[in-house]
Parts: structure tokens; sequence; C-alpha cells
């Protein structure tokens, strides 16, 4: 029997590969992002932009969510929303940014708090760069590839 690797994807169906090999470089080649957001709609514009972009788009729906997906995970770039339900996006960047082993990942604070003061205070929680809602998607993919140091 064809044992069958399949991968997860953003449009909600199966990638087949050939073996395990394949899927293991897939893995590899595909970086991950986080993306922290309560709201499905953002989420879901967020997960067709970077799932056409080519990266693993992984889901969390508030800030305690995203703390624990960050520490089991380990992401490559998290997108985090700051006004979030039961954890907010400063808090969880900073417990997200206290863990060694994710202190270098970059934390794009995608917000729509626009105020003197809002991205200060973001990046005193730790995170990298900080982006107002609304946002151009290829902008932020500019950012994202920047910060991942790809080409684009």
């Amino acid at each position: 029997m064809h044992e069958r690797y399949v991968g997860a994807s953003t449009l909600g169906k199966g990638i087949d590969f050939a073996d395990e090999a394949a899927y293991s470089e897939h893995r590899r080649m595909s970086k991950r992002i986080l993306v922290v957001e309560d709201q499905e709609d953002l989420r879901g514009v967020l997960r067709d932009l970077l799932g056409s972009s080519g990266y693993s788009v992984l889901e969390a729906v508030d800030g305690r969510d995203g703390v624990a997906k960050a520490l089991s995970e380990r992401p490559d770039l998290i997108l985090m929303d700051i006004q979030l339900p039961v954890l907010d996006g400063y808090d969880a960047t900073r417990q997200i940014k206290a863990d060694p082993n994710l202190k270098a990942t970059p934390v794009i604070a995608v917000s729509s708090f626009a105020m003197k003061g809002d991205e200060e205070k973001a990046r005193a929680a730790g995170c990298d760069h900080y982006v107002t809602k609304p946002y151009s998607p290829m902008q932020l993919l500019r950012i994202i590839r920047t910060y991942l140091q790809e080409q684009g």
C-alpha cells in the first residue's frame, strides 16, 4: 500500500507529497508564520495572503493561545494584534520574548492603534516592527520578507 504524506494547506485542502523526504523538504523550505488575531475575517485575509506567498500559517485567536502556540511551534515570525482577548498583544509579546528560544523571533505588531506613543509601547513590549490597520498587503509582505531575509 502506498503511504501518503499530506501537509496542511492554507486553503483547507491537503497537499500530497510523493514521499517523506519531499514532505520534510517542504516543511524545511516553507517559513512558518504565527498570526495572532481574534477577528476571523482578518485572520482569513492574512491566511490567504501568506499562504499564496508560500508561507505556512499558524493561527491563534487570543494572546494566551498565541503564547502557547509560539512556545510549542516555534514559528519563524509572528504577526501580533495588540487588542486581543484574554491576554493583550503587549503582554503576549513580553512572554514570548522572555523565552530564550523565541527571543530572536521577529514579532510584527499589526494594530488599529494609531495614536502617538502606540508604536513606542509596542516596541517597549518587544515588538520588532509596527504596522497599523488598514495596511497595504504588499507592504506587509515586504516587511515580512525583510525580517525573514528573503528576496521578493
